[in-house]
């Protein structure tokens, strides 16, 4: 019998998503949640009159989370992971990314830097069969996070959202946008970089 991966509500993935992206705009709440703009705007009035989220204008500014809004969000996702049955599936997940967290990192050092005489000099780029091999090794990659992100959405539907901004990144950079490997707000690197933030966050796991 088939497992039902466990549903999110919106106002939740919101949260969540502020949670793992840190400050954001709609625009970008968007992408990580797979949620309309006017949606995602939508709830981010509503989750402010319930203070649990902030706004601040300007060029670095966007909406965050409180400390209400931090606290609000552990507590709702573990209990969300509870009743869904999920935990021992999300914990073996994250075992499973640990393993692949270093090679990922190193695949982003070789994409920003290359050898060259002996040293690692930046990577400008010119050098395409170089730059082949490195996406050769992010496609290789990305096989074993697929079936990683697989595995979690089907217990916790949210995160089938990383499979398919993963799987964009990787195809943008493989067809001529380099900036999609380390550089770009939805790049292979920043995506990684709030899957690591979910699994921690879901799990109840300090950074160190």
């Amino acid at each position: 019998m088939t497992r039902t991966p466990y549903p999110t509500g919106d106002d939740l993935l919101v949260l969540h998503a502020l949670r793992c992206v840190g400050s954001a705009g709609p625009a970008r709440l968007s992408e990580a949640t797979g949620l309309p703009g006017p949606d995602v705007e939508s709830v981010l009035i509503d989750l402010a009159v319930a203070g649990l989220t902030t706004y601040s204008p300007g060029d670095f500014g966007g909406w965050g989370l409180t400390e209400a809004g931090r606290a609000a969000d552990a507590e709702r996702i573990s209990r969300e992971l509870d009743a869904a049955g999920a935990r021992t599936a999300v914990t073996e997940a994250y075992e499973d990314f640990l393993v692949l967290n270093p090679e990922l990192l190193d695949l982003c050092t070789a994409w920003q830097l290359r050898p060259a005489g002996g040293v690692l000099v930046p990577n400008d780029h010119t050098d395409p069969a170089y730059d082949s091999r490195v996406l050769d090794g992010f496609t290789d990659l990305h096989r074993r996070a697929d079936v990683l992100c697989a595995d979690l959405s089907a217990v916790l539907l949210r995160f089938r959202r990383y499979r398919v901004r993963l799987a964009g990144a990787l195809a943008r950079a493989g067809s001529g946008a380099g900036e999609y490997v380390t550089d770009d707000m939805e790049s292979y690197h920043i995506v990684w970089f709030q899957l690591h933030e979910d699994l921690l966050a879901t799990l109840g796991i300090p950074r160190h």
